[in-house]
C-alpha cells in the first residue's frame, strides 16, 4: 500500500525508498493532509509494553488464544473534550477501543497492538514522517514541515473517535529466549476507518465504499522491518473491525509496483476489486489496486484461536 495526496504541491510514496514515489494525503478536512497508505513490512511482535491494558486472553505462535483486554485509559474523557455529544452506541464503541489489545509472541520477540494514546502522538508522528521523508528522499530540513502536517492530521483524526482510530504496535526483543530483555519500543502504526463518519473526505483512487471499514497509513520502523510486524498490524486491524463494525467487508489500497505487500495481502485473503486507470499516471500518481476481504464471523473463542493459528502459519510462510 502506499500513497497520499495533500493540498500541497508534492506527492510521495512511503513504501519504496529506492523508487521515486508519490503518496496522497487525504483528510476529512482539506486543511490538512491525510497519509493514506504506507507500505507494510513484516516483523515479529509481542507485549509487555508501555502501560497497556491487562490481557483477558492471548495468541501465541505455538497456538495460544486470541487476545483482548480491558484497559484504563481515558478515551471517554478525551472525546468529551471535543464538545461532541456522544450516542450510547458511540460510548460503547469507545469502551471497546479503550480495552482493545492484540498480543503476539514470535521467535525474535513479542508485540502488542493497541489504540494510540495522546501522549504517544509525537512518537507516532515521528515514525510516519520518517517513513514518508525516506521514501520521498527529502532533505532533513523538510522533516519539521512533514511532522507538522502529519501531527495536524492525527489531531484531526483523533477527534472522530470512535469512527476512525490509529493503532500503534510495540515490539520487545527476546533475550536468552525470553521477551523481557530490552524495553519495548514503538515498532509500527496503522489507521483504521470503521464507518462512513470516520471515512476520509478525499480518499485515494480507486475509491472504497465509505460505509465499509478501510485500513491505511501502515508503516513499520525501518530497523524492525521484515519480521512480520506489518502482518500483525494488519491482523490487529481486522480483529478490531470484527469487534466494532457491523460491516465485514474490509478495504485497503496497494500500489501495483509493490509486489511484496501485494503478496502479503493476497495471503491474508484480500482480492483485487478495482485498479486505477492508466490516466492517473498523467497526475504523477502510481497506479493502485483497491483490495477487499470479507472477514469471517467469529462466534467463539475457539474460532478466534483457529483463525490466529492459521494467521501464524501464513505469517511464517511470508517470512521464510
Amino acid at each position: 500500500m502506499a500513497a497520499v495526496s495533500i493540498s500541497l504541491a508534492f506527492a510521495v510514496d512511503p513504501l519504496k525508498p529506492s523508487q521515486p514515489t508519490k503518496f496522497g494525503f487525504s483528510s476529512s478536512s482539506h486543511r490538512y493532509p491525510l497519509l493514506y497508505s504506507c507500505r507494510s513490512h513484516r516483523s515479529n511482535l509481542r507485549f509487555a509494553f508501555p502501560p497497556s491494558p491487562s490481557p483477558v486472553s492471548t495468541a501465541t505462535e505455538t497456538g495460544g488464544e486470541a487476545t483482548k483486554s480491558t484497559g484504563s485509559y481515558a478515551f471517554l474523557e478525551e472525546s468529551f473534550r471535543t464538545g461532541r455529544f456522544l450516542s450510547n452506541e458511540e460510548l460503547e464503541k469507545l469502551k471497546t477501543l479503550e480495552g482493545f489489545a492484540y498480543f503476539q509472541e514470535l521467535e525474535s520477540g513479542s508485540m502488542c497492538v493497541r489504540v494510540m494514546r495522546s501522549d504517544e502522538m509525537d512518537s507516532t508522528v515521528h515514525l510516519l514522517a520518517e517513513s514518508f521523508g525516506e521514501s520521498m528522499l527529502l532533505p532533513s530540513g523538510y522533516q519539521s514541515v512533514l511532522r507538522f502536517l502529519v501531527k495536524q492530521y492525527l489531531i484531526e483524526r483523533r477527534e472522530v473517535l470512535p469512527h476512525a482510530v490509529t493503532l500503534v504496535g510495540f515490539f520487545r526483543k527476546k533475550t536468552d529466549g525470553y521477551s523481557d530483555g530490552d524495553e519495548a519500543e514503538m515498532a509500527g502504526t496503522v489507521e483504521v476507518c470503521l464507518d462512513k463518519r470516520g471515512a476520509n473526505a478525499s480518499p485515494p483512487s480507486p475509491t472504497p465504499p465509505k460505509e465499509s471499514p478501510y485500513i491505511c497509513n501502515m508503516t513499520v520502523k525501518e530497523d524492525l522491518r521484515r519480521r512480520g510486524i506489518g502482518w500483525h498490524l494488519l491482523k490487529a486491524s481486522e480483529e478490531l473491525i470484527s469487534q466494532i463494525s457491523p460491516s465485514k467487508d474490509v478495504y485497503l489500497h496497494c500500489r501495483m509496483v509493490d509486489e511484496a505487500p501485494f503478496s502479503m495481502y493476497k495471503k491474508a485473503g484480500y482480492e483485487v476489486v478495482k485498479t486505477d486507470n492508466v490516466l492517473v499516471l498523467l497526475m504523477l500518481q502510481r497506479r493502485k489496486h483497491l483490495m477487499r476481504k470479507k472477514l469471517p464471523p467469529c462466534t467463539s473463542l475457539s474460532d478466534a484461536v483457529d483463525i490466529m493459528r492459521s494467521d501464524n502459519e501464513l505469517s511464517s510462510s511470508a517470512n521464510a
